[in-house]
């Protein structure tokens, strides 16, 4: 893989991060209890629980991903 594209590549796993980070917010706001409605308060913390353990396993992913591409692009070898 070119260094350029590599180097792109990494930037856009860093940046569908940022992306997920977003959508987790959105998922606790729309989970979170109100006084109009919405859920109660022990399946809002279950939701969120869950949520956060695949956020932090596709976090992980990517990060992994990132440095990888990373260091290809600078001609390291790759972590592992």
């Amino acid at each position: 893989m070119p260094p350029k594209i590599a180097r792109l590549a990494a930037l856009g796993a860093y940046a569908a991060c940022a992306g997920f980070i977003a959508l987790f917010a959105y998922i606790c706001y729309l989970a979170a209890p109100s006084k109009t409605g919405g859920m109660m308060m022990a399946l809002s913390v279950v939701s969120w629980i869950s949520g956060a353990l695949v956020l932090i396993a596709l976090l992980g992913l990517h990060v992994v991903l990132a440095k990888q591409l990373q260091a290809m692009a600078d001609g390291r070898p790759r972590p592992v």
